[in-house]
């Protein structure tokens, strides 16, 4: 049995439980060693076999997988996050399918929201966006065309943006041809929930100025909306006047 297990942002006690538990009876564990916290593998066992997969190809990692299959053992392919956004999974699942191999996903918690946590920040504000992207710039792997920084700019909306610290000065320009203008608040968090964790605050026509100053080239979202903001209005969720099922509004 093959369980992909979400790592969290960073900080180790932001494991799921059921992904802590998966960890401590692996019998093999194949980590993203360029993101995820390492001092998750001291849930491991003394005996669990571990690979780090920045250091593996996809066909590198099956042929690990199968082993410990054929040994009749259990493996957590820990990603970082949550596996379902950048985490590659889609290939290795089809894969496994292909083998014959079991396997099931258990979720984290994204770094996109350990960002939100870093920052004090709500993505989804009455009056200001009520929409989150979630994307990233186009490098040596490309997107589709319909999906580029400035056509999601388009829309204002909330936005975080992976894998695009160190194309600061392109994401500037490309952030600028949409509907946010220079003054828009944005923000670069460096290792969202890490003991080395860094909040910058900064505008889109200062990401990169501001990427240099503070040295942040990786490992670090880019938040941008007006969102980061003091406007708002209030919800009304909790208004007074406003009825709900559970609660009726105030006369």
């Amino acid at each position: 049995m093959v369980h992909f297990v979400g790592a969290g942002p960073g900080a180790p006690d932001l494991i799921t439980l059921r992904g802590a538990e998966l960890l401590k009876t692996a019998d093999t564990v194949i980590y993203a060693g360029s993101l995820v916290n390492p001092a998750l593998l001291a849930l491991c066992k003394t005996d669990c076999a571990i690979y780090n997969s920045a250091e593996m190809t996809l066909e590198q990692v099956l042929a690990v997988i199968e082993a410990a299959e054929r040994a009749g053992g259990t493996t957590v392919r820990l990603h970082t996050g949550d596996p379902c956004l950048y985490g590659a999974i889609r290939e290795q699942m089809d894969a496994l399918d292909s083998l014959g191999i079991p396997y099931d996903d258990t979720p984290g918690v994204s770094s996109f929201c350990g960002a939100a946590a870093a920052v004090q920040a709500e993505y989804t504000l009455p009056g200001v966006s009520q929409s989150v992207v979630i994307t990233r710039m186009a490098g040596r792997t490309p997107v589709p065309e319909r999906e580029a920084i400035a056509a999601w700019a388009a829309h204002g909306a909330s936005m975080v943006i992976f894998l695009s610290a160190g194309m600061l000065e392109e994401l500037q320009a490309e952030l600028l041809k949409g509907a946010y203008t220079a003054s828009t608040p944005a923000a670069l968090v460096y290792k969202a929930t890490w003991p080395e964790e860094k909040v910058v605050r900064c505008t889109v026509d200062t990401l990169a100025e501001t990427g240099r100053k503070h040295n942040i080239r990786k490992t670090a979202l880019v938040l941008v909306g007006s969102f980061l903001a003091p406007d708002y209005q209030r919800s009304q969720l909790y208004n007074p006047s406003f009825s709900t099922e559970f609660r009726e509004a105030s006369r």
